[in-house]
Formats: C-alpha cells, structure tokens, sequence
C-alpha cells in the first residue's frame, strides 16, 4: 500500500511541475498590450453637462400645453449613448433625442412637452438614461398651474 501511495504522489509531482513551464510560454505580448489598452478604456466614460438642470415655465393655465428644450454636451472622452429618456409622470412627454452615440465635445437636445395638468406648483423630472459613470441624470420642469376658469365650481348647499 505504501508503494502505491508513494507512486501516485510522484506522479502527480511530476504533473504539476511539467505545467508549470507550459504556463509562462502561452503568455504573448500582443494579448498583454491589448489587454492593456483594454483596461484603460475602460475607465473612459463619457460626461453629459446641460446647458439647464431646471426649467420653470411659470403661470400657466390649467389644460394649455407648453413645451422646452434641454441642451447636452458630451464633455467626456467616450461616445454618449442615450439609451431612454423618462418622465416622472405621462403628462410629460420627453421627445426628439438621438439614439446614435454622440463623439466626445458634440452636442444635442430633447424636448420635453408638459400638458398642463395639475393645480398651482408642479414639478416634474425628467431621468435620462446614458452610458455615464452614474448611468442616469435628471432634469426637472416646475410650473404653477393656474384652475381652469371654465371648470365650474361645486356649490355648497345650505
């Protein structure tokens, strides 16, 4: 029994000893320098700055659709995808942005429609859905909606 323990631990000694060197040769510098290249992309994110954060439409009356425009620069080193763009409610509708990616110092813009709903101060966010290092960024929309003058009122009964 010994003799057999004492071949089977040779064995497998010499197994792990023989892989040893066969490691180190596969090992190309062609595989190390791309991996590098790899990983220092892999840091690069692109940077979404807007040209506002917040737009307040002020008054408005209650029912009347009203509508603006948010301006972005990629200011990062890697191309901008935007992959959605989300409002906090459906009485908002964000519209019109470029699903291509944008290159490192270009701009675009969204535009968001707000349909009036709601009474006095009103605030909505918008979520964009990018390929930052956050992975998201908000907008908001505020307003003050004034009551719809032809809504008539209930009466109180005496």
């Amino acid at each position: 029994m010994k003799k057999i323990i004492l071949g089977l631990s040779a064995l497998c000694l010499i197994a792990f000893l023989s892989c040893k060197d066969n490691a180190a040769k596969k090992i190309e510098e062609s595989n190390i320098a791309a991996a590098a290249e790899r990983d220092a992309n892999a840091s690069k994110f692109p940077i979404i700055e807007f040209d506002k954060k917040e737009h307040d439409f002020g008054e408005i009356e209650a029912k009347t659709a009203v509508e603006t425009v948010f301006k972005y620069k990629n200011t990062g080193n890697a191309p901008l995808v935007i992959t959605d763009i989300k409002s906090s409610c459906g009485c908002t509708v964000p519209q019109d942005w470029s699903r291509e990616p944008l290159a490192p110092g270009a701009s675009g813009e969204f535009t968001v429609k707000f349909n009036g709903s709601g009474t006095n101060k009103v605030s909505k966010t918008i979520t964009v859905t990018a390929n930052t290092e956050k992975g998201s960024e908000v907008v908001k929309i505020t307003a003050f909606v004034k009551p719809d003058p032809n809504k008539v009122k209930p009466t109180a009964k005496s």
